[in-house]
């Protein structure tokens, strides 16, 4: 089985969104299991490992046009219009310590790698390994995810900073995931620690 790091790694931070005031949040009639709060306290230890181990951070936000014209069959399903263009809400969450020398990559679709130019900044990073947190394990965590491996790259999930439209479809996603790659599941605390004994063997 690969090793959780195989050559470069950087870790991809999707969707986690919002205004950081309840006021502003925009559901869009989208079910969430709950606990953004929890999960974005243990995402922010992660960025920091990471960026004190050097290793690159991209963060992913999904906005759509004010016209809604480029929503397309997105709408079908269960989800209502959500994460307009100018809205406080469609933006990278403030308690996020998103800072210069980081990557923002705005996506249309669930998928990161989908009309977007997330696979030429990977291959400009030389990635091998992309470890993946944020918003909704069972969408776009999951869809990432799976045009990730069909990449070639190593994929890692990170189950306690994601979060599902409900546990159940949390649960089955992260299933999914450990089947097309044995070993992708991983906590925080595994993954700061993998960051960490990079940084050691660096050194």
């Amino acid at each position: 089985m690969p090793e959780f790091i195989e050559g470069n790694p950087v870790l991809v931070v999707i969707d986690i969104m919002g205004s950081g005031n309840s006021k502003d949040k925009e559901t869009g009639g989208i079910p969430y299991m709950g606990g953004q709060e929890e999960l974005i306290d243990r995402t922010i230890p992660v960025i920091e490992a990471a960026k004190s181990s050097q290793i690159p951070i991209v963060y992913i936000i999904e906005v759509h046009r004010p016209d809604h014209v480029d929503f397309g069959r997105e709408l079908d399903g269960s989800e209502d219009v959500h994460d307009i263009e100018g809205h406080p809400a469609t933006r990278i969450h403030p308690r996020l310590p998103y800072s210069e020398g980081d990557y923002l990559i705005p996506k249309r679709r669930y998928s990161a790698f989908f009309g977007t130019d997330l696979e030429i900044l990977l291959k400009g990073l030389r990635a091998d390994t992309l470890i993946l947190c944020g918003e909704l394990t069972d969408v776009c965590v999951h869809y990432t995810f799976v045009d990730a491996h069909q990449h070639n790259y190593y994929t890692r999930v990170i189950e306690d900073c994601v979060g599902g439209s409900t546990r159940t479809a949390h649960e089955a996603s992260l299933n999914a995931m450990e089947y097309l790659q044995t070993g992708a599941r991983c906590t925080h605390i595994q993954a700061i620690e993998a960051f960490n004994n990079l940084a050691r063997k660096s050194t």
